[in-house]
């Protein structure tokens, strides 16, 4: 299920994802790693700390602007490499679905 926000640019609308944390998920931190773990199959995917803060992210739900815009005001990096990693980790989170866009 896939459910897009319309937003006004320059004239045009534009589909924006949102991004939320799979019901089946459950996050617990463990010493310096964040654990997901996937209830429907039984599996469990560790994540660093940036992982961790965008999953934080995902609990009410983020658009990709949304998540980036959090990690800038954490990390010291270029916005374009935020991005980058952010839409990889966003994909390999889909792919796991551990993640899904509403």
């Amino acid at each position: 299920m896939r459910k897009l926000l319309r937003r006004r640019r320059a004239g045009r609308a534009t589909e924006v994802a949102v991004y939320r944390a799979a019901s089946h998920v459950v996050a617990a931190r463990q010493g310096e790693r964040t654990i997901l773990l996937d209830a429907r199959r039984g599996r469990y995917f560790g994540v660093d700390d940036v992982g961790a803060s965008i999953w934080r992210q995902l609990a009410g739900g983020a658009t990709l602007a949304v998540l980036v815009a959090a990690l800038e005001q954490e990390y010291a990096a270029p916005r374009e490499a935020l991005e980058r990693d952010a839409t990889e980790f966003l994909a390999r989170l889909a792919r796991a679905r551990l993640v899904v866009s509403a």
